[in-house]
């Protein structure tokens, strides 16, 4: 399986190379979007790719996007990459990793969904008590299931920086309270159809990341990824216990490894042995068959 580090599309022009994404202007409405296979930890890109992990990032957008359509609008285009990728080959190379989207002005805020308490909400609430302001019951273990679904949202911080947990307040004075509702209601609505439907086939999904922007209409707009392993937390069902970090699909098993080492985490990161990449390659897959594989037909 061939693996993609970075593109170079001929004519387009580059307007943005994030962590796993290169993203291209197609005419003025339009952004054409590259999955690669890069993988970031500790916010530092590391030198080996991952065979198959930009095709399942977009893969499971496209199946997330199409599944709750009814609940909110999303970037997708109607117009297909060979409007602005005429060769043929070029297309071929990237086209299971690629997505058309119109060109729309994200929200200064990251929607982040939790159904169960673990990462930065775990250590939050073993300081306070609260998660993003919100009082959860005494007593709580880390990856317990929460009592009711919490939207916490963040800011979104320029590239290098970290994003910081604010509140619902604070994220109504940055977009507006009604929007910040509707951002809130939104959210928490996709994440309990995401994980009704993902529990049936086996994976807890224990938080999200979403993303939104507003079109001509004034209407919420999902865009970026969608509950993809790089944006969400897929736990195993059959190994999930509270009191640990339960295993996940995602790049959690990269992370492990990468502690045994020593490295201080600033770049340049350390490469990858042979079979951590397979491993890790292999988590992603099942990952995607398991929620969009013949199973999860209708």
């Amino acid at each position: 399986m061939t693996a993609i580090f970075e593109t170079d599309l001929p004519d387009l022009e580059l307007v943005g190379r994030g962590k796993v994404r290169d993203i291209y202007a197609a005419g003025e409405d339009h952004l054409i979007i590259v999955a690669t296979d890069r993988l970031s930890a500790f916010d530092v890109v590391l030198p080996n790719p991952i065979p198959g992990k930009g095709a399942v990032l977009t893969g499971l957008s496209h199946f997330w996007f199409s599944r709750i359509e009814g609940i909110v609008r999303n970037h997708r285009a109607t117009v297909g990459l060979e409007a602005f990728v005429p060769e043929a080959g070029v297309r071929a190379s990237i086209a299971g990793q690629t997505m058309v989207v119109r060109r729309l002005q994200p929200l200064p805020i990251e929607a982040i969904v939790r159904g169960y308490l673990i990462g930065s909400g775990w250590k939050d609430y073993q300081r306070t008590g609260t998660v993003c302001g919100i009082h959860l019951p005494p007593g709580l273990r880390q990856a317990d299931r929460l009592p009711e679904v919490i939207f916490t949202p963040s800011t979104k911080a320029e590239a290098g920086a970290h994003d910081e947990n604010i509140d619902f307040d604070a994220a109504a004075g940055l977009v507006g309270r009604e929007l910040a509702e509707r951002v809130r209601d939104t959210s928490i609505r996709v994440y309990r159809e995401a994980s009704e439907f993902a529990a049936a086939r086996g994976i807890i999904i224990a938080d999200t990341k979403f993303e939104f922007a507003l079109d001509a209409d004034g209407a919420l707009v999902l865009i970026d990824e969608v509950l993809t392993p790089d944006s969400s937390r897929f736990w195993p069902a059959d190994r999930y216990a509270p009191g640990t970090s339960p295993p996940s699909f995602d790049k959690q098993f990269v992370r492990d490894y990468l502690e045994t080492l020593d490295w201080n985490k600033a770049p340049p990161a350390p490469a990858l042995p042979a079979e951590i990449i397979e491993q890790t390659s292999r988590k992603y897959r099942e990952a995607f068959a398991r929620i969009a594989g013949p199973a999860a037909a209708g």
